[in-house]
């Protein structure tokens, strides 16, 4: 009768976790897509958009895109297009189910390690409710995060089963949920090692130094994937240009950063407040002293949690649980310009909720209210984060809600004024976009994509001596920059005044744009469509505006497949466009 008791209980427990995280981040499906990686990831990616053909899914296995190597994420997104087309009500539900499953999955999982039913129950209950992990619900790009930690916390249980039954079935299905893990995201690489925390306590494997031997030889299977998983993301990374060198951001900068950022993550954690979707990387500003500071503090818990260790296991578990998980991201290998983000703790901040809810319990265990005063203030700082991520979640609407946000709790935030910008130029508002590029381009005079937007708008207005002026600021900073070169072949191509146009070069411009992104962008091929009219190579013209139209159309860019259709029109009648 007790354990049935104990299993209803389990249950109800589950499902009160899922059903108070579904109706927590609701809100989520009033959202919409956001111009930040979602065009990526989703919107304006052919692939992804045509849903599970067979050569899309061929394309998530062979291709890397948004810097990474992820096809189970890629198939996951190419699912939802097919079921739901591109409404982002069911691609941002479909985010929540899957941290309402990761949440009751956390659940279980404790439960299941450890025998404790309240501490596993609060720890699953802050995973699901703290704000600081809005970002990997309420952003479709983040897919990877909710997905890949599904994959881990399958792995955390049938690696369970594995070390209480024995066997090989229990032993390839961890290793096998591991490998579609990393397959989601690369940043389960450090999965095995957590294993072997894990052996440590709660599952009591390692009792003594000589116990060390079996657990690590089971886990060299797991490792050899982390090596291979490493490798394909550095070279992907490397190859994208997503991963910044030591000239630019040396080793020094990357290590005070680190430092800094493993205090800041615990401190938000505390106290989340100022969230933002992108923090400036600012480690040149920080000080010796703060560095050192942070690094002593490290330190000091990190000796602490060890010589405690002996009496308090999950001390050192929870603590290298926290430490380690973030190693892939914490910015030693620097991908991005951000000096850390919120979505990189969805599985981090778990190790810290262990030692909190261990702890409290043991440290007041001769209070004689104890139960009650526990039950309280817990209860009191689930809603206290319940109605922090309630409001978090207002910021994500839309575009222009994300990064006015962004830009009111940071400073000198470049990229929040560049996408802020192009949200306010897609809503019909040039003068204030152009003065968000402005800003951006006050805090770095070389920020290439600046130079386009600016530039891009300009244009719009007819301003085209202005606009090849920062098209070619652009090139200056970035000499390959297909955007910079295929929208001043534009501006050379299509100019009214005759002392701007120069067709000749703009093919230069045209024909290295089209070359660096494989012939596979639509406005690409229409400028170069427009180019080969402007010099009267009409024939040219139409068979490459024609490609242009269908690769618009497979992309869902109606207002480009209109403009594409007039011009096409032009071009069949033996005449050039010149822009109004």
């Amino acid at each position: 009768m007790n354990k049935v008791s104990d299993r209803f209980r389990v249950l109800l427990i589950c499902f009160l976790l899922g059903l108070t995280t579904l109706i927590i981040f609701e809100q989520v499906r009033r959202s919409d897509f956001i111009n930040y990686d979602d065009t990526a990831y989703v919107t304006e990616n052919q692939h992804v958009r045509g849903g599970l053909a067979f050569n899309n899914i061929l394309w998530a296995f062979a291709a890397a895109y948004g810097g990474n190597w992820h096809p189970i994420t890629g198939l996951s997104h190419m699912l939802d297009c097919e079921l739901f087309g591109l409404n982002p009500k069911w691609h941002h539900l479909v985010n929540l189910l899957f941290h309402a499953a990761n949440t009751m999955l956390l659940f279980w999982v404790l439960k299941d390690m450890t025998g404790a039913l309240w501490r596993s129950a609060f720890v699953a209950a802050a995973f699901a409710l703290h704000p600081l992990h809005v970002e990997s619900v309420a952003w479709v790009s983040e897919r990877k995060d909710v997905l890949s930690t599904m994959f881990w916390l399958l792995t955390m249980a049938a690696y369970t089963r594995y070390t209480r039954f024995g066997g090989a079935k229990w032993y390839m299905v961890a290793l096998l949920l591991f490998a579609l893990g990393l397959m989601a995201k690369p940043m389960l690489v450090t999965l095995p090692f957590l294993l072997l925390l894990l052996d440590y306590w709660p599952l009591n494997r390692l009792r003594n130094k000589r116990d060390i031997k079996n657990p690590a030889l089971e886990k060299l299977p797991f490792f050899v994937l982390t090596v291979i998983s490493s490798v394909i993301t550095f070279l992907v990374q490397r190859k994208s240009g997503a991963m910044a060198g030591v000239d630019i951001m040396p080793l020094k900068m990357r290590f005070a950063n680190a430092v800094v950022s493993y205090l800041r993550y615990v401190g938000k954690m505390v106290w989340p407040n100022k969230l933002a979707v992108f923090y400036p990387y600012q480690a040149d500003r920080l000080l010796f002293l703060e560095v050192a500071a942070a690094a002593l503090v490290l330190l000091g818990i990190s000796i602490l949690v060890i010589m405690l260790a002996s009496r308090h296991r999950y001390l050192p578990v929870g603590w290298f649980w926290y430490l380690g998980t973030l190693v892939p991201v914490i910015g030693l290998v620097q991908v991005g310009s951000q000096s850390m983000a919120d979505r990189y703790t969805y599985v981090p901040l778990t190790g810290l909720f262990i030692i909190v809810a261990w702890a409290l319990p043991e440290l007041f265990v001769r209070w004689r209210y104890r139960d009650v005063v526990l039950g309280v203030s817990a209860a009191a700082v689930l809603l206290a984060l319940s109605i922090c991520t309630y409001f978090q979640l207002h910021h994500w609407r839309n575009s222009i809600t994300l990064f006015s946000h962004a830009l009111s709790v940071t400073n000198e935030n470049i990229l929040a004024h560049l996408n802020f910008g192009e949200a306010l130029s897609s809503k019909g508002k040039p003068e204030e976009a152009m003065n968000h590029y402005r800003q951006a381009l006050r805090i770095k005079p070389d920020f290439a994509l600046a130079h386009v937007n600016l530039g891009d708008v300009l244009l719009s207005q007819g301003k085209f001596d202005e606009a090849i002026g920062h098209f070619r600021q652009a090139l200056q900073a970035r000499p390959d920059f297909p955007e910079a070169l295929n929208n001043l072949a534009w501006a050379l191509a299509t100019a009214k005044d005759t002392k701007i146009r120069n067709p000749a070069k703009a093919l230069e411009f045209a024909e290295k744009a089209c070359k660096l992104t494989e012939y596979n962008k639509p406005d690409f091929l229409d400028t170069i469509a427009a180019v080969y009219a402007a010099i009267g190579r009409f024939s040219e013209a139409v068979v490459t505006a024609e490609k242009a139209l269908e690769l618009a159309r497979s992309s869902g860019k109606e207002k480009l497949v209109l403009e594409i259709q007039n011009r096409l029109s032009l071009y069949k009648t033996g005449k050039p466009y010149i822009s109004p």
